[in-house]
Protein backbone atom coordinates (compact mmCIF):
# COMPACT_ATOMS: atom_id res chain seq x y z
CA UNK A 1 0.00 0.00 0.00
CA UNK A 2 1.58 3.42 -0.81
CA UNK A 3 1.70 5.83 1.94
CA UNK A 4 -0.61 8.17 0.74
CA UNK A 5 -3.34 6.07 -0.45
CA UNK A 6 -6.45 5.87 1.62
CA UNK A 7 -6.99 2.69 3.68
CA UNK A 8 -10.12 0.83 2.29
CA UNK A 9 -12.55 0.50 4.93
CA UNK A 10 -14.69 -2.39 4.36
CA UNK A 11 -18.46 -2.42 6.34
CA UNK A 12 -20.83 -5.30 7.17
CA UNK A 13 -23.64 -3.83 7.80
CA UNK A 14 -25.15 -6.05 10.99
CA UNK A 15 -28.66 -6.55 11.74
CA UNK A 16 -30.85 -3.95 9.42
CA UNK A 17 -33.34 -3.97 11.97
CA UNK A 18 -31.52 -2.91 14.76
CA UNK A 19 -29.28 0.57 15.38
CA UNK A 20 -26.47 -0.27 12.61
CA UNK A 21 -27.30 1.34 9.73
CA UNK A 22 -28.56 4.53 11.58
CA UNK A 23 -24.69 4.84 12.81
CA UNK A 24 -22.98 4.31 9.77
CA UNK A 25 -25.04 6.72 8.00
CA UNK A 26 -24.37 9.09 10.87
CA UNK A 27 -20.87 8.41 10.81
CA UNK A 28 -20.49 9.53 7.40
CA UNK A 29 -22.99 12.31 7.33
CA UNK A 30 -19.95 14.00 8.48
CA UNK A 31 -17.78 14.79 5.06
CA UNK A 32 -14.69 15.29 6.96
CA UNK A 33 -14.73 11.27 7.66
CA UNK A 34 -14.17 10.68 3.93
CA UNK A 35 -10.49 12.65 4.20
CA UNK A 36 -9.31 9.40 6.32
CA UNK A 37 -10.66 6.42 4.58
CA UNK A 38 -12.57 4.88 1.27
CA UNK A 39 -15.49 3.05 3.14
CA UNK A 40 -17.23 0.19 1.20
CA UNK A 41 -20.14 -1.02 2.91
CA UNK A 42 -21.97 -4.91 2.38
CA UNK A 43 -25.16 -3.59 1.49
CA UNK A 44 -27.53 -2.53 -0.97
CA UNK A 45 -28.00 1.21 -1.56
CA UNK A 46 -31.98 0.56 -1.63
CA UNK A 47 -31.68 -0.67 2.14
CA UNK A 48 -29.49 2.30 2.76
CA UNK A 49 -32.18 4.51 1.44
CA UNK A 50 -35.16 3.15 3.40
CA UNK A 51 -32.82 3.90 6.88
CA UNK A 52 -32.21 7.10 5.59
CA UNK A 53 -35.54 8.37 4.52
CA UNK A 54 -36.78 7.26 7.93
CA UNK A 55 -34.33 8.84 9.83
CA UNK A 56 -34.22 11.95 7.38
CA UNK A 57 -30.02 10.82 7.21
CA UNK A 58 -28.37 11.78 3.77
CA UNK A 59 -25.12 10.87 2.77
CA UNK A 60 -23.92 10.36 -0.58
CA UNK A 61 -23.55 6.91 -1.87
CA UNK A 62 -22.40 4.90 -4.34
CA UNK A 63 -23.75 2.05 -5.94
CA UNK A 64 -21.07 -0.45 -6.98
CA UNK A 65 -21.22 -4.16 -7.87
CA UNK A 66 -17.23 -4.30 -7.85
CA UNK A 67 -15.13 -2.85 -4.76
CA UNK A 68 -12.37 -2.17 -7.49
CA UNK A 69 -15.37 1.00 -8.78
CA UNK A 70 -15.13 2.05 -4.80
CA UNK A 71 -14.51 6.11 -5.27
CA UNK A 72 -13.01 8.70 -2.71
CA UNK A 73 -15.68 10.80 -1.01
CA UNK A 74 -18.80 8.45 -0.79
CA UNK A 75 -19.88 5.68 1.09
CA UNK A 76 -19.80 3.00 -1.49
CA UNK A 77 -22.64 0.28 -1.17
CA UNK A 78 -21.76 -2.55 -3.13
CA UNK A 79 -25.17 -5.23 -3.30
CA UNK A 80 -24.20 -8.77 -1.99
CA UNK A 81 -27.74 -10.08 -2.88
CA UNK A 82 -30.25 -9.92 -5.38
CA UNK A 83 -32.99 -10.94 -2.85
CA UNK A 84 -35.47 -8.44 -1.96
CA UNK A 85 -35.23 -8.05 2.22
CA UNK A 86 -37.76 -6.75 4.30
CA UNK A 87 -37.20 -4.22 6.12
CA UNK A 88 -38.91 -4.67 10.00
CA UNK A 89 -36.99 -2.06 12.28
CA UNK A 90 -37.01 -2.57 15.82
CA UNK A 91 -38.09 -6.47 15.29
CA UNK A 92 -35.94 -9.72 15.34
CA UNK A 93 -36.74 -11.56 11.97
CA UNK A 94 -34.96 -14.57 9.93
CA UNK A 95 -34.54 -12.36 6.89
CA UNK A 96 -32.27 -9.97 8.88
CA UNK A 97 -30.43 -12.71 10.48
CA UNK A 98 -29.76 -14.49 7.09
CA UNK A 99 -29.00 -10.60 5.03
CA UNK A 100 -26.41 -9.72 8.42
CA UNK A 101 -24.62 -13.33 7.62
CA UNK A 102 -24.41 -12.70 4.08
CA UNK A 103 -22.90 -9.06 4.81
CA UNK A 104 -20.08 -10.56 7.04
CA UNK A 105 -19.29 -13.27 4.68
CA UNK A 106 -18.83 -11.45 1.95
CA UNK A 107 -16.52 -8.69 3.76
CA UNK A 108 -14.42 -11.32 5.61
CA UNK A 109 -13.96 -12.71 1.63
CA UNK A 110 -12.88 -9.45 1.05
CA UNK A 111 -10.65 -8.66 4.15
CA UNK A 112 -9.18 -12.24 2.96
CA UNK A 113 -8.06 -11.54 -0.52
CA UNK A 114 -6.96 -7.50 0.25
CA UNK A 115 -9.90 -5.85 -1.64
CA UNK A 116 -10.17 -4.25 1.77
CA UNK A 117 -7.46 -3.15 4.17
CA UNK A 118 -9.44 -3.43 8.39
CA UNK A 119 -13.05 -4.72 8.68
CA UNK A 120 -15.53 -2.69 10.62
CA UNK A 121 -18.43 -4.88 11.96
CA UNK A 122 -21.73 -2.91 13.26
CA UNK A 123 -23.80 -5.25 15.19
CA UNK A 124 -25.62 -8.80 14.68
CA UNK A 125 -28.24 -10.12 17.05
CA UNK A 126 -26.35 -13.57 18.05
CA UNK A 127 -29.74 -15.39 17.99
CA UNK A 128 -31.42 -14.57 14.51
CA UNK A 129 -27.98 -14.93 13.01
CA UNK A 130 -27.50 -18.77 13.16
CA UNK A 131 -27.38 -20.87 10.83
CA UNK A 132 -25.66 -24.16 9.17
CA UNK A 133 -23.19 -22.04 8.01
CA UNK A 134 -22.48 -19.41 10.82
CA UNK A 135 -22.52 -21.48 13.94
CA UNK A 136 -20.69 -19.06 16.27
CA UNK A 137 -21.19 -17.24 19.24
CA UNK A 138 -20.12 -14.10 17.74
CA UNK A 139 -17.87 -12.04 14.71
CA UNK A 140 -14.73 -13.41 17.20
CA UNK A 141 -15.02 -16.74 16.62
CA UNK A 142 -16.37 -16.60 13.04
CA UNK A 143 -13.35 -14.43 12.31
CA UNK A 144 -10.86 -16.55 13.94
CA UNK A 145 -12.48 -19.67 12.10
CA UNK A 146 -11.70 -17.61 8.70
CA UNK A 147 -8.77 -15.75 9.04
CA UNK A 148 -5.42 -17.02 10.40
CA UNK A 149 -3.94 -16.58 14.18
CA UNK A 150 -5.80 -16.99 17.57
CA UNK A 151 -8.27 -14.51 18.56
CA UNK A 152 -8.35 -12.07 21.49
CA UNK A 153 -11.31 -9.78 21.81
CA UNK A 154 -10.31 -6.33 23.28
CA UNK A 155 -12.18 -3.91 24.27
CA UNK A 156 -10.70 -0.69 24.50
CA UNK A 157 -10.74 3.40 24.82
CA UNK A 158 -7.15 5.37 24.74
CA UNK A 159 -7.03 4.91 28.58
CA UNK A 160 -7.77 1.41 28.98
CA UNK A 161 -7.31 -2.22 27.07
CA UNK A 162 -9.39 -4.87 28.84
CA UNK A 163 -8.73 -8.50 27.07
CA UNK A 164 -10.42 -11.90 28.11
CA UNK A 165 -8.86 -14.77 28.93
CA UNK A 166 -12.06 -16.59 28.32
CA UNK A 167 -15.03 -15.11 25.98
CA UNK A 168 -18.63 -16.32 24.93
CA UNK A 169 -18.92 -19.45 27.12
CA UNK A 170 -21.61 -19.96 30.05
CA UNK A 171 -20.38 -19.28 33.47
CA UNK A 172 -20.60 -22.46 34.43
CA UNK A 173 -17.75 -23.73 32.19
CA UNK A 174 -15.00 -20.88 33.38
CA UNK A 175 -12.93 -22.71 35.86
CA UNK A 176 -12.58 -25.87 33.98
CA UNK A 177 -11.63 -23.68 30.67
CA UNK A 178 -9.01 -21.90 33.01
CA UNK A 179 -5.67 -23.85 32.17
CA UNK A 180 -1.75 -22.73 32.28
CA UNK A 181 -1.98 -23.13 28.43
CA UNK A 182 -4.75 -20.76 27.78
CA UNK A 183 -3.29 -18.14 29.81
CA UNK A 184 -0.01 -18.07 28.41
CA UNK A 185 -1.60 -18.01 24.99
CA UNK A 186 -3.79 -15.39 25.83
CA UNK A 187 -0.95 -13.34 27.32
CA UNK A 188 1.27 -14.15 24.21
CA UNK A 189 -1.57 -12.73 21.84
CA UNK A 190 -1.94 -9.56 24.21
CA UNK A 191 1.73 -8.71 24.54
CA UNK A 192 2.43 -9.07 20.31
CA UNK A 193 -0.55 -6.79 19.67
CA UNK A 194 0.57 -4.42 22.34
CA UNK A 195 3.50 -4.07 20.65
CA UNK A 196 2.92 -4.40 16.40
CA UNK A 197 -0.59 -2.49 16.90
CA UNK A 198 0.26 -0.06 19.66
CA UNK A 199 3.65 0.53 19.31
CA UNK A 200 4.26 0.04 23.40
CA UNK A 201 7.99 -1.22 23.24
CA UNK A 202 7.66 -3.20 26.71
CA UNK A 203 3.79 -3.76 27.62
CA UNK A 204 2.70 -4.07 31.22
CA UNK A 205 -0.09 -6.57 31.80
CA UNK A 206 -2.62 -6.93 34.35
CA UNK A 207 -4.31 -10.12 34.99
CA UNK A 208 -6.95 -10.38 37.36
CA UNK A 209 -7.43 -13.07 39.21
CA UNK A 210 -10.41 -15.74 39.28
CA UNK A 211 -12.45 -16.26 42.72
CA UNK A 212 -13.73 -13.30 44.94
CA UNK A 213 -10.26 -12.06 46.79
CA UNK A 214 -7.92 -14.51 44.69
CA UNK A 215 -9.45 -17.46 46.38
CA UNK A 216 -7.69 -15.64 50.16
CA UNK A 217 -5.48 -18.62 50.24
CA UNK A 218 -7.67 -21.27 49.09
CA UNK A 219 -10.56 -20.44 51.02
CA UNK A 220 -12.81 -19.26 48.46
CA UNK A 221 -11.45 -21.56 45.61
CA UNK A 222 -7.97 -22.71 44.93
CA UNK A 223 -7.27 -21.65 40.71
CA UNK A 224 -5.60 -18.44 41.86
CA UNK A 225 -3.02 -20.16 44.05
CA UNK A 226 -2.39 -23.47 41.56
CA UNK A 227 -2.53 -21.89 38.47
CA UNK A 228 -2.83 -18.57 37.53
CA UNK A 229 -0.19 -17.47 39.99
CA UNK A 230 2.55 -19.94 39.18
CA UNK A 231 1.63 -19.31 35.12
CA UNK A 232 2.26 -15.82 35.69
CA UNK A 233 5.52 -16.59 37.94
CA UNK A 234 6.87 -18.48 34.47
CA UNK A 235 5.65 -15.70 32.17
CA UNK A 236 7.75 -13.35 34.44
CA UNK A 237 10.90 -15.74 33.86
CA UNK A 238 10.81 -15.23 30.65
CA UNK A 239 11.10 -11.32 30.79
CA UNK A 240 7.66 -10.00 30.27
CA UNK A 241 6.36 -7.58 32.65
CA UNK A 242 3.07 -9.50 33.51
CA UNK A 243 1.41 -8.81 36.82
CA UNK A 244 -1.39 -10.68 39.21
CA UNK A 245 -3.33 -12.24 39.65
CA UNK A 246 -5.32 -8.83 41.32
CA UNK A 247 -8.54 -9.20 43.18
CA UNK A 248 -11.17 -7.84 40.37
CA UNK A 249 -13.49 -6.47 42.92
CA UNK A 250 -11.10 -3.38 43.34
CA UNK A 251 -8.71 -3.10 40.62
CA UNK A 252 -10.56 -0.90 38.44
CA UNK A 253 -12.70 1.58 41.12
CA UNK A 254 -9.20 1.97 42.91
CA UNK A 255 -7.88 3.12 39.07
CA UNK A 256 -5.23 0.41 39.79
CA UNK A 257 -5.68 -0.35 36.07
CA UNK A 258 -4.42 3.18 34.98
CA UNK A 259 -0.88 1.51 35.85
CA UNK A 260 -0.50 -1.41 33.20
CA UNK A 261 -0.62 -0.90 29.30
CA UNK A 262 -3.54 -3.43 29.57
CA UNK A 263 -5.29 -5.81 31.79
CA UNK A 264 -6.69 -9.38 30.76
CA UNK A 265 -9.88 -10.86 32.57
CA UNK A 266 -10.20 -14.11 33.11
CA UNK A 267 -13.99 -13.91 31.69
CA UNK A 268 -16.89 -12.20 29.78
CA UNK A 269 -18.39 -10.19 32.56
CA UNK A 270 -15.64 -9.84 34.73
CA UNK A 271 -13.84 -7.32 31.94
CA UNK A 272 -17.08 -6.64 30.13
CA UNK A 273 -18.88 -4.71 33.46
CA UNK A 274 -16.21 -2.50 34.30
CA UNK A 275 -15.30 -1.48 30.82
CA UNK A 276 -18.45 -0.66 29.75
CA UNK A 277 -19.01 1.24 33.38
CA UNK A 278 -15.68 3.16 32.63
CA UNK A 279 -16.61 3.85 28.70
CA UNK A 280 -20.08 3.05 27.64
CA UNK A 281 -20.55 4.71 24.06
CA UNK A 282 -16.92 5.30 23.50
CA UNK A 283 -15.46 2.30 23.44
CA UNK A 284 -13.96 -0.55 20.86
CA UNK A 285 -13.95 -3.95 20.71
CA UNK A 286 -10.74 -5.07 18.58
CA UNK A 287 -10.03 -8.79 17.93
CA UNK A 288 -6.33 -9.26 18.50
CA UNK A 289 -4.44 -11.97 17.21
CA UNK A 290 -4.93 -12.53 13.66
CA UNK A 291 -3.40 -11.46 10.40
CA UNK A 292 -5.94 -8.73 9.37
CA UNK A 293 -7.71 -6.51 11.47
CA UNK A 294 -11.50 -5.93 12.65
CA UNK A 295 -12.81 -3.37 15.06
CA UNK A 296 -16.63 -2.73 16.14
CA UNK A 297 -18.66 -0.43 18.14
CA UNK A 298 -19.09 -2.02 21.73
CA UNK A 299 -22.87 -2.23 21.75
CA UNK A 300 -25.55 -4.04 20.39
CA UNK A 301 -28.79 -3.95 18.10
CA UNK A 302 -30.62 -1.71 20.32
CA UNK A 303 -33.82 -2.89 18.71
CA UNK A 304 -35.99 -0.65 21.33
CA UNK A 305 -34.27 2.44 20.05
CA UNK A 306 -34.39 1.58 15.98
CA UNK A 307 -35.87 3.32 13.46
CA UNK A 308 -35.80 6.35 16.41
CA UNK A 309 -32.76 8.90 14.85
CA UNK A 310 -31.73 8.15 19.15
CA UNK A 311 -28.61 5.76 18.47
CA UNK A 312 -25.46 7.59 19.43
CA UNK A 313 -22.48 6.91 16.18
CA UNK A 314 -19.47 7.46 18.45
CA UNK A 315 -18.31 4.20 19.05
CA UNK A 316 -18.98 2.92 15.71
CA UNK A 317 -16.79 6.00 14.47
CA UNK A 318 -14.35 5.27 16.99
CA UNK A 319 -14.40 1.47 15.62
CA UNK A 320 -13.47 3.47 12.40
CA UNK A 321 -11.08 5.37 13.62
CA UNK A 322 -9.24 2.39 15.44
CA UNK A 323 -9.17 0.49 13.16
CA UNK A 324 -7.21 2.64 10.72
CA UNK A 325 -4.72 3.82 13.50
CA UNK A 326 -4.17 0.06 14.55
CA UNK A 327 -3.71 -0.91 10.51
CA UNK A 328 -0.57 2.01 10.67
CA UNK A 329 1.05 0.94 13.06
CA UNK A 330 0.88 -2.72 11.99
CA UNK A 331 1.75 -2.04 8.85
CA UNK A 332 4.86 0.25 10.30
CA UNK A 333 6.02 -2.24 12.64
CA UNK A 334 6.20 -4.39 9.94
CA UNK A 335 8.03 -2.52 8.09
CA UNK A 336 10.71 -1.98 10.99
CA UNK A 337 10.69 -5.62 11.13
CA UNK A 338 11.94 -6.50 7.70
CA UNK A 339 13.94 -3.65 7.46
CA UNK A 340 15.82 -4.97 10.57
CA UNK A 341 16.17 -8.37 9.36
CA UNK A 342 17.22 -7.19 6.02
CA UNK A 343 20.01 -4.95 8.16
CA UNK A 344 21.31 -7.99 9.38
CA UNK A 345 21.67 -10.61 6.53
CA UNK A 346 23.81 -7.87 5.20
CA UNK A 347 25.98 -7.97 8.21
CA UNK A 348 26.52 -11.47 8.35
CA UNK A 349 27.44 -11.58 4.80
Amino acid sequence: MKKNEKIKVGISVGDINGIGIEIILKTFEDARMFDFCIPILFCSSKILSVHGKVMNLKVQVNAINKIERAVPKKLNAISISDKNIPIDLGKETPDAGEFAFQSLQAATKALQNKDIDVLVTAPINKHNIQSDKFNFKGHTEYLESQLEGDSLMILMTDEIRIGLITGHIPVTEISEKITKELIEKKVAVMYRSLIQDFGIVKPKIAVLGLNPHCGDNGVIGKEDDEIIRPTLAGIQENGKLVYGPYAADSFFGSEAYKGFDAVLAMYHDQGLGPFKTLAFGKGVNFTAGLNAIRTSPDHGTAYEIAGQNKANHSSFKEALFSAIKIFKARSNHIELSENKLQRKKVVKS
